[in-house]
């Protein structure tokens, strides 16, 4: 990658050098052109949403495949719910729980979850409830709300794990002093206050 137009990005951008949201565009394109895959994400998400472009979700789509294949994560979540949802692709859980897998592999809770549901909901796997506590367990512990409240599911229904009530109430309690709602109406069905 030349040095130059990594610069102008770091210029524009981080010192708000560029005037305007097409100039910070403008800058992304030129660093992702070069294979910077930061710029080239940014870029994804600019075509997504119409920021200094017209939305284009297979620009979009374009952008994010090349930073995900880099390994870089937020683009590699980007491409899986894009699969999942059938945006400028068609849908296509199999391939979206390819790039889910790339970034939960990285640690990612986000991606993580979205294993959870695809396995616990057979989208592009086949329904394997352990499997989807697995990834829930993870996501989980790095303190993902979403996570938390389906683990007590899990537990509360005994899916993928043997039932166990107290268990189900500790992650609910988990989620719920985050603001989880589904959480806090959880612990309401059991007729447990919540602070």
């Amino acid at each position: 990658m030349k040095p130059f137009p990594f610069m102008l990005l770091l210029i524009c951008v981080s010192l708000a050098g560029c005037a305007t949201t097409e100039d910070r565009v403008k800058a992304f394109a030129i660093s992702a052109e070069q294979g910077d895959a930061i710029a080239q994400h940014n870029l994804g998400v600019s075509y997504q949403h119409g920021i200094g472009v017209h939305q284009s979700s297979p620009e979009a789509l374009k952008w994010f495949r090349k930073a995900a294949e880099q390994g870089h994560v937020g683009s590699q979540i980007n491409l899986g719910v894009m699969y999942s949802e059938g945006q400028g692709v068609a849908q296509d859980y199999a391939a979206a729980n390819e790039w889910f897998q790339r970034a939960a592999e990285q640690g990612d809770a986000i991606a993580q979850h979205n294993l959870g549901v695809s396995y616990r909901d057979g989208l592009g796997v086949p329904l394997d409830y352990a499997e989807a506590f697995k990834w829930y367990s993870k996501a989980a512990e790095q303190g993902y709300a979403g996570s938390q409240h389906n683990l007590g599911i899990m537990y509360n229904s005994g899916l993928g794990v043997p039932k166990n009530t107290t268990e189900a109430i500790k992650w609910w309690r988990k989620a719920a002093d985050q603001g989880y709602p589904d959480a806090i109406e959880s612990l309401k069905r059991l007729d447990i206050s919540h602070p």
